[in-house]
């Protein structure tokens, strides 16, 4: 026996130091193309890049500008819009993100952003779907830029003439994570009752005007200043969390959307009817653990998901074409209306993202283009 556990202890040991040693020699290759970024020929756009993780290192500089492949487009972008993704990226928390292929030393990819609006300045010779001159919106990586390359085929549709580029450009990632949380993973159906916790921000806004859409009978929880707010997107109630903890009140709801994880599950669950779903959104906040962030939860979500009635899930938007074409639906039929709080300047990407993580921003912040 004593043999047995002598060799446990050395494999342990060995895996643990191959670990360390994988660990150490990933941290110090771990680089990207910021070297490259002001050696590129050909056209050049302005664009955000950052070559290291931490706000102060945000860069407003010159790129090459993209060239689209037979399936892209070149769209000249008129707005963008910030998300609580980007901050992650940027400050690179929780810190597992850089174990599992962020960059561990480095961020590996230097481009930022990813919702979009603008015009179709040229399109692939493979691209039938749109022209030149069309006014589009989606999703593509490294969004904060005076041009991206979407493909075709992906995360772009064409903008509903009723609605400005700062409003397109803000529905991407809220509107869809919005969208599928409440049609797909909370199953909405017309009569039940929804609660939404942080119903003022960038997906909440967009939830209860889908969720009302939807036939729910909606709750949204903000702040005294949005209370007026989040009445007009639809809700039939309005919770003031300054005032009223909606965890301790007699109410019980088919579906609880939370925005703002600032319950214990057992707090969340017990105002969830017997069958009731519990939606966690988003990737955490600033004052979140910050190797884990909000996956601490999500653990915990598993492990007591066995022994209880409700259903938990955690809700990452996965950013779809169609997806797209029903909000662009909605609001060219005047049922979704994007809320936006602020705009800032593409220089002034740095002051938008410090805002944003404040998380008092009621609806979306917006990045024009000039």
């Amino acid at each position: 026996m004593k043999r047995i556990l002598k060799w446990i202890f050395r494999i342990v040991l060995v895996l643990l130091l191959l670990a360390f040693l994988f660990v150490f020699v990933a941290y110090w290759r771990s680089t990207n193309d910021c070297d490259r970024l002001g050696a590129a020929q050909g056209d050049k756009m302005k664009a955000i890049v950052y070559c290291d993780y931490g706000l102060a290192n945000l860069k407003f500089t010159e790129v090459e500008k993209p060239t689209p492949t037979d399936d892209q487009l070149l769209v000249k972008v008129r707005a963008a819009s910030v998300n609580p993704l980007d901050w992650h990226f940027i400050e690179g928390t929780p810190k597992i993100m850089r174990v599992i292929g962020v960059g561990l030393r480095k961020p590996k990819e230097t481009r930022l952003g990813v919702d979009f609006a603008g015009i179709v300045e040229a399109v692939g010779k493979n691209v039938t779907q749109f022209k030149p001159g069309d006014e589009v919106f989606g999703g593509r990586d490294g969004a904060f830029a005076e041009y991206v390359c979407p493909r075709a085929d992906r995360a772009v549709t064409l903008k509903p003439a009723n609605i400005t580029f700062e409003q397109a450009a803000s529905v991407n990632i809220a509107g869809i994570t919005a969208l599928q949380a409440v049609r797909d993973k909370g199953k909405v159906q017309p009569g039940q009752k929804v609660l939404i916790n942080g119903a003022s921000g960038g997906v909440g806004t967009f939830a209860v005007q889908i969720a009302k859409s939807f036939g729910a009978d909606v709750t949204g929880v903000c702040s005294t200043r949005n209370l007026e707010m989040v009445r007009s997107l639809g809700a039939d109630q309005v919770i003031d969390y300054t005032k009223e903890d909606f965890a301790k009140g007699d109410q019980r709801y088919d579906v609880v959307l939370d925005n703002v994880p600032n319950h214990s599950l057992s707090e969340c669950r017990r105002v969830l009817n017997p069958k009731g779903k519990y939606i966690m959104i988003g990737g955490g906040g600033p004052t979140d653990n910050p190797w884990i962030g909000p996956f601490g939860r999500v653990i915990q979500a598993l492990l007591e998901a066995p022994f209880v009635s409700q259903k938990m899930a955690m809700m990452m938007a996965e950013l779809k074409k169609s997806d797209l074409a029903i909000l662009g639906d909605m609001m060219q039929s005047g049922k979704l209306k994007p809320v936006i709080d602020r705009t800032y300047k593409l220089s002034e990407l740095p002051a938008a993202i410090a805002y944003l993580e404040e998380g008092h921003a009621r609806g979306k912040v917006v990045i024009t283009v000039e």
